[in-house]
């Protein structure tokens, strides 16, 4: 088999929406003509810098400089080789692909068996349900309220109890030991090689794509000495520190609502999605941490307060460290964070059971600010009717009121931290102070930065911003950035008188040369083809034109506006060689037939500028 056919990697880029594909991991939202915005994917970020543009099959960060079409996009998040991003978006649309014989092998990471292999053991387990071995399985699932109905629907199965079921059935089916053991579904012991998972209920973890990367399996035999809960190691697809059980089906709900519900197990997440709370999800075997943060941010479109993310702690000594441990890493939220505990200290899914799905949804009707909730932890270990216990007590909770950035907020914890230990506020504000100069917490990093940017990035970079604030560098910026966001809706003749001669901005210039050669504006994707092919350092200020806000009302105003722009280039240019003539004639004869001739060119170009202008009327 040899390399795709061109033809078909621009038909299914065409038939590709990159608005669909990116949107699965980023929360996009509209800003502007054809133009969608989010949190980068590529860097940290507080406010949103990365832009979509669906129409053009292009995206780019004024951030961090990234951008590329949906293959790029797809290469670069699952580290996939340029074949097998063709490959996986030709399988999402049904479209066959055609290779071209004699021509290279297509090549492949191994990353796509390891996806393979892992949806082939899942579809193993979730088979071996049915078994009448997985009995003790499916009782452990209806004890806990779940039907066949709601471990289908999460697709629960079973590992049976054998040396090497699943091993045998995924070895028929023609994966080899290596890619079994690289996606982290077999063991090697001294007799040889093994089931990883054997006779536990299993849960298949998946990506926020979809995919199965990993499974989480608890134990069931009383003779089965290993951990009660067994996770997938650590493989190139399965990154405990980066995963979230339950994303893929609450991304949707997440991003809409802008809520995120975190539970601490598999069973409570379905408990909640079946009681309606679908923005619930969970950690797999790992604390909640700034790498969950990062991913969860990007799904809620995490860009201003108005969001929630509500954590879910039991209320013993552990559940009270993983809420101090959570709140370390909460303040990177944009998001307001709270946490709710269930009554009696039930977690969702023993509450579900209890009291059925409408107490669950209440759970959150109790929830309290997550600053209150650490701020009663720090306190609770000492005695408040004593003065040294009150003083105790407040030296242990002003850090974290100092550690609030906030100018509102902070005030606002200093009066409930003093009502708490009910003392003067006027000396719990200074004892905050204190706690405040006395090394808190790190700032947070000022909206549109981020801890891991450094401070001088993009300073090689040509862009818009560096550009000279002129009115004929701004006439050149703006036609170049209404003939790549719109060009296939505009005169293909005027493009070209438009851009026919050199631009006053050398780094301008480069991007009108890129224009210029790039075949059929009315192709799908030329314009990010174009930007592809700009020379450096100026390719990342051609993505910033493309992806850019052009002023607009609508779309048909905006292809109405670069039409203007392009006219005007095409004025200038008169005016430029009227200027020209009008020189020459001063020196030569008027009598003379230089001079004649000087004036029947300023006549004719006169008569073309006229009929430009008549045309734009």
């Amino acid at each position: 088999m040899g390399r795709i056919r061109q033809a078909d990697v621009d038909e299914v880029k065409a038939r590709t929406n990159i608005a669909d594909i990116i949107g699965e991991r980023v929360a996009l939202k509209s800003a502007g003509v054809g133009s969608l915005k989010g949190l980068c994917p590529f860097h940290d970020e507080r406010s949103p810098s990365f832009n979509v543009r669906p129409q053009a099959g292009f995206y780019h960060c004024f951030g961090c400089g990234e951008s590329g079409d949906v293959y790029s996009f797809l290469r670069a998040m699952d580290h996939v080789t340029f074949t097998e991003a063709v490959e996986r978006l030709a399988g999402r649309i049904g479209y066959s692909l055609h290779y071209e014989d004699g021509g290279a092998a297509p090549e492949h990471t191994g990353r796509a068996r390891l996806y393979a292999a892992n949806a082939a053991a899942a579809e193993f387990f979730r088979a071996q349900l049915s078994t009448a071995e997985a009995d003790i399985a499916r009782r452990f699932l209806g004890q806990r309220g779940f039907d066949a109905g709601a471990a289908g629907h999460f697709g629960v199965g079973y590992a049976p109890k054998g040396w090497s079921g699943m091993h045998a059935a995924l070895r028929a089916q023609g994966y080899s030991d290596e890619e079994l053991s690289s996606a982290g579904l077999v063991s090697q012991g001294q007799r040889g090689v093994y089931d990883r998972f054997r006779g536990r209920v299993v849960w298949p973890i998946r990506d926020v794509t979809g995919q199965v990367i990993g499974f989480g399996a608890r134990r069931l035999y009383d003779d089965d000495n290993g951990p009660k809960y067994l996770n997938t190691p650590e493989t190139t697809i399965y990154k405990k520190a980066q995963v979230l059980y339950g994303l893929d089906l609450a991304k949707r709900e997440v991003s809409r609502q802008h809520r995120v519900v975190v539970v601490e197990g598999y069973t409570d997440v379905m408990a909640c999605h079946l009681a309606g709370i679908t923005t619930a999800i969970a950690t797999c075997g790992t604390a909640f941490g700034s790498d969950h943060i990062t991913v969860l941010r990007r799904v809620m479109g995490d860009d201003s307060t108005a969001g929630e993310v509500v954590f879910t702690f039991d209320p013993d000594a552990a559940g009270q460290k993983a809420a101090l441990r959570a709140f370390a890493d909460a303040k990177r939220f944009n998001a307001q964070t709270y946490v709710a505990t269930g009554p009696e200290g039930l977690d969702p899914c023993d509450l579900r059971l209890a009291r059925g799905d409408g107490a669950v949804r209440a759970l959150l009707e109790t929830k309290v600010p997550m600053v209150e909730f650490v701020i009663d932890q720090r306190i609770s270990g000492f005695d408040l009717a004593s003065v040294e216990g009150r003083v105790g007590a407040l030296r242990s909770a002003a850090p974290v009121v100092a550690e609030l950035r906030d100018p509102l907020l902070q005030p606002e914890y200093v009066r409930v931290l003093a009502r708490r230990l009910g003392m003067d506020t006027e000396d719990v504000r200074r004892e905050v102070e204190r706690a405040g100069r006395g090394g808190g917490s790190r700032r947070d990093p000022s909206p549109g930065t981020s801890p891991t940017e450094p401070a001088d990035e993009g300073a090689l970079r040509v862009t818009l911003a560096t550009l000279p604030r002129t009115p004929e560098v701004g006439l050149e910026r703006d036609a170049l950035m209404g003939v790549l966001q719109f060009g296939h809706r505009m005169d293909a003749t005027l493009i070209e008188r438009a851009l026919e001669q050199p631009f006053r901005n050398s780094a301008l210039d480069a991007v009108r040369v890129a224009i210029r050669e790039a075949p059929g504006m009315q192709r799908p994707g030329w314009s990010a083809d174009a930007v592809a092919t700009v020379r450096e350092p100026y390719r990342s200020l051609a993505a910033e034109l493309l992806a850019g806000d052009f002023p607009a009302l609508n779309d048909e105003a905006a292809v109405t506006s670069a039409g203007d722009l392009a006219r005007r280039l095409v004025l200038r240019r008169f005016d430029r060689e009227k200027a020209e003539l009008l020189g020459a004639i001063q020196r030569v004869p008027a009598a003379s037939e230089e001079g004649r001739s000087i004036r029947l060119r300023l006549r004719e170009l006169d008569a073309r500028r006229q009929a430009l202008v008549d045309e734009a009327s």
